[in-house]
């Protein structure tokens, strides 16, 4: 599986005001979605999306768009195992914001590849067994 992080899903549902071409990592994506590879989301990550909504009718587009991905909530280990990241990254200088923690911590526990722009995740998978997906050219 490969799980999805809140930069990449910001990017691929950014409106297009202008003729700016689309984002590398959000053709990327495309490309799994159409070539029907699982694709999982974090709850968290699924609120931090509808958290960023402006009002109620752009909230239902996006929890329907949404429904066509694994749903993964996280349990009582995953919770722990966001801790342990934590700490590790707080022993090695590396600040870590609790989200991203939990978010590796479901990454690692589900053996899935984590989906990201965001270079926290870099950093934090110096500390842990998060395995990254890079794809090719993945630039904003």
């Amino acid at each position: 599986m490969i799980i999805v992080d809140t930069s990449v899903w910001s990017l691929a549902f950014r409106r297009r005001g202008s003729p700016a071409p689309i984002p590398s990592i959000v053709t990327f994506l495309y490309r799994l979605i159409e070539n029907d590879e699982p694709i999982g989301v974090p709850g968290i990550v699924l609120q931090e999306l509808l958290a960023g909504v402006k009002d109620d009718a752009q909230a239902k587009r996006l929890e329907g768009l949404m429904r066509g991905f694994a749903l993964l909530l996280a349990d009582r280990d995953q919770h722990l195992l966001a801790a342990r990241i934590s700490t590790a990254c707080r022993k090695a200088g590396v600040a870590a914001a609790t989200v991203d923690c939990l978010i590796a911590a479901q990454s690692i526990a589900t053996d899935s590849a984590l989906l990201t722009v965001d270079e926290n995740f870099s950093r934090i998978s110096r500390h842990c067994a998060l395995r990254l997906l890079s794809p090719p050219s993945a630039t904003r």
